[in-house]
């Protein structure tokens, strides 16, 4: 239930999501390298397709998020790779929704950049079995992140959430022990076949 719809959420929530989106899509935007544009689009496409695949669990369904590896390897870049894929999913396929596109947007990238700022210093001098673990600590924290933001999003909106609220951060704990895996082997997969790709990316900066 990364993808909230719409009519869900209240005003505040929704307009704090689009205030704090929009200002991350600026410092983004901003800092943009056109070169590494080809390596952002592959990652966002991937994230399209991987958060399309849901898997039912309980009252609700979880998908691979991905944003801690992109939040690794993109920096900044990760928000609007992530606000793209957000906006095409909620348009061509109805996951999400167009006026909550704010919310899902923060609630994953957020996560994605605390990954980015607090992984990325450790991962360029890490070894080969550390690259591994610095991949599982980032696929589990983006999971779980994302996941007490999006509780944090329903409880906000009114009472009446907050047992879907408590139900999503349980839910998505399982997810997190999958993704920490899958994300620590793509890291560690790609500093040995493209070093480049993994080493290039700056930590996000203020």
């Amino acid at each position: 239930m990364a993808h909230i719809p719409d009519g869900i959420l209240g005003a505040p929530v929704l307009i704090t999501g689009a205030i704090v989106s929009s200002g991350l899509l600026a410092i983004a935007l901003r800092r943009l390298d056109y070169e590494r544009l080809p390596q952002t689009a592959t990652l966002s496409a991937a994230f399209f397709v991987a958060s399309l695949i849901n898997v039912p669990l309980g009252p609700s369904s979880v998908h691979l998020l991905l944003n801690g590896l992109m939040g690794l390897l993109l920096g900044w870049m990760a928000v609007p790779a992530l606000f793209v894929a957000l906006l095409l999913q909620a348009v061509l396929f109805g996951f999400g929704g167009v006026v909550v596109l704010g919310v899902n947007t923060m609630n994953m990238a957020v996560p994605a950049l605390v990954c980015a700022a607090t992984l990325r210093p450790p991962l360029r001098r890490a070894s080969p079995r550390a690259v591994f673990l610095i991949g599982c600590l980032a696929g589990g924290a983006g999971v779980l992140l994302t996941a007490v933001s999006v509780a944090l999003s329903l409880g906000l909106s009114g009472k009446p959430f907050l047992p879907a609220a408590k139900a999503v951060t349980l839910i998505y704990v399982p997810l997190a022990v999958v993704e920490a895996l899958i994300t620590g082997t793509i890291l560690r997969f790609l500093l040995r076949v493209a070093p480049e790709l993994v080493l290039h990316a700056e930590a996000p900066r203020g």
